[in-house]
């Protein structure tokens, strides 16, 4: 299983460089298109923004405490967005054949696939993100101790991994639908854009289901509640806080096993 991971990896790494060779041969196109997603993504926040030039609070959230969430949930997804953000592609591959291309190489499918039209302009989502995320630790007034120190991190590295897992379970999907990049984009970027606002503003049937189901909540909402002073959600126990590494773990672990399935479950288009 290592020797296969590290395989992966080198493979994945070696893909994304090609593709990123292929972007710099035209800097002048890369600044531009880095600047426009810049742009587009910080609307999201512009539009938080708007909402608190007309009310104080939301749903009892202060700006710079919706700032956080926003800002860890953004970076977060970026993260996984930059890395495995082309899995939505696997479907058309399926479609064309050309998926029948990539079995035949001497390199684990999941990387080639990952790696896939790998775009260094998506980086901006997280340079974006992260600039609200540091003005949101300086005005939250955040009362630090050592433990909120070291869960900042935890909660971005962990949030990462349970958005790739996502993009993996979703990318399984497609080989059942063949047509489901909607349906996997709904759960990635419809789940990041949810989480960018408090939980108190939806209701609790549909918090228990983004928190035990589906289970973003720990991406943000839990581990923030802990660094922000504020009651969990769901009236979660306070060890939940540090929790996220290991939903972590679990929703990568799913995913494996779901990718592993929707690869042997699928037919060749014999095209």
């Amino acid at each position: 299983m290592g020797e296969r991971a590290r395989e992966g990896l080198r493979a994945y790494r070696l893909i994304a460089a090609m593709w990123m060779r292929s972007t710099m041969m035209y800097r002048t196109s890369f600044a531009l298109t880095m600047a426009g997603n810049l742009l587009v993504t910080g609307l999201d926040f512009a539009t938080i923004l708007l909402m608190f030039s007309r009310v104080d609070s939301l749903g009892g959230w202060s700006l710079p405490e919706v700032a956080f969430l926003y800002g860890l949930s953004a970076t977060a997804f970026g993260f996984a967005d930059l890395v495995l953000g082309s899995m939505d592609v696997l479907g058309t591959r399926i479609r064309d054949g050309s998926f029948d291309m990539l079995l035949v190489r001497p390199a684990p499918v999941l990387a080639q696939i990952g790696a896939d039209h790998f775009a260094l302009r998506r980086l901006g989502r997280v340079v974006q993100g992260a600039v609200v995320l540091g003005w949101a630790l300086v005005s939250a007034g955040i009362d630090w101790t050592p433990a909120k120190v070291l869960l900042v991190p935890l909660m971005l590295g962990a949030g990462a991994a349970i958005f790739c897992a996502l993009f993996v379970a979703g990318a399984a999907f497609q080989f059942l639908a063949q047509d489901a990049a909607e349906v996997q984009n709904s759960f990635t970027y419809g789940g990041t854009t949810l989480l960018q606002y408090p939980p108190t503003v939806f209701g609790k049937d549909f918090v228990r289901g983004v928190t035990f189901l589906l289970p973003l909540a720990f991406v943000n909402w839990v581990p923030a509640a802990y660094v922000l002073g504020r009651p969990y959600p769901l009236r979660l126990p306070a060890w939940a806080a540090w929790s996220p590494p290991l939903v972590a773990v679990v929703c990568c672990a799913l995913a494996g096993l779901a990718w592993r399935a929707g690869l042997r479950a699928y037919r060749s288009t014999g095209s």
